[in-house]
């Protein structure tokens, strides 16, 4: 059987660490995974071009919605170039017209900017009116997967949304069902779910270590962290599945 493949969300070089040690398969690299995920510095994309398994750089200049102006992707054009250079397997992107639809001239612009990458369609899809229209976007420009939690707070409880897409997907691209994903919640997907990939930060939350940084307001009084045990129970759990 096809395993199935986990791609573990990272902010920073602890995270990176822990997500390769537990045994990911692939990492999203972000920063500001508290916000859904920004774009990582060019150190960062540095560093991570070092591991051994693919990285996908978040392509995504701002916090708030995925509606961008023309400087915002000529940024997005920058940010794509530097994964590039720095060696990574791909990028993660999406836009949105003010709608909600998928922002078509855009992502054309930027997938024409990632040519020879991988590129993924980030949970921006989570907000479209029309499923059936946005996989037929995401197809003509070819995106290798899309990120989706079926439109929901988390994929467990879009899983019938989940399906559909999967349906109106029919193998022509791969649907890595998102958001929530853990060891407790996992299992129910895939008995539902044909799928070949999920995506979990596989994090727990910790408190922070100085609360003089706390009162400064350089730190929360808790921040999620990615933990190798975590990555590995997870990736346990998908190869029992296979």
């Amino acid at each position: 059987m096809t395993d199935i493949l986990l791609e573990v969300c990272v902010e920073d070089a602890a995270g990176l660490a822990a997500a390769v040690a537990g045994g990911a398969d692939r990492i999203e690299l972000c920063s500001a995974l508290s916000v859904g995920g920004l774009t990582p510095s060019a150190g960062l994309m540095a560093l991570a071009a070092k591991v051994a398994i693919p990285v996908y750089a978040m392509i995504r200049p701002h916090a708030g919605d995925f509606v961008f102006r023309a400087d915002d992707l000529d940024i997005m054009c920058g940010d794509i170039d530097a994964a590039r250079s720095a060696g990574l397997a791909g990028v993660v992107l999406g836009a949105s017209l003010a709608d909600g639809r998928l922002d078509v001239a855009a992502l054309e612009h930027l997938s024409r900017r990632a040519n020879g990458l991988g590129i993924t369609l980030h949970r921006a899809f989570d907000l479209v009116p029309d499923f059936a229209e946005a996989v037929e976007i995401a197809v003509t420009l070819g995106f290798e997967r899309i990120l989706t939690s079926g439109g929901a707070r988390t994929a467990a409880e879009g899983i019938e949304a989940l399906a559909e897409i999967i349906r109106l997907v029919n193998g022509r691209l791969s649907i890595m069902p998102g958001s929530g994903v853990t060891i407790d919640t996992v299992g129910g997907m895939l008995e539902r779910l044909a799928v070949n990939e999920v995506h979990s930060s596989c994090s727990r939350s910790e408190p922070a270590k100085d609360d003089r940084l706390v009162s400064l307001g350089f730190v929360a009084s808790s921040a999620r962290m990615t933990n190798a045990g975590l990555v590995r129970a997870l990736k346990a759990r998908l190869d029992a599945a296979r």
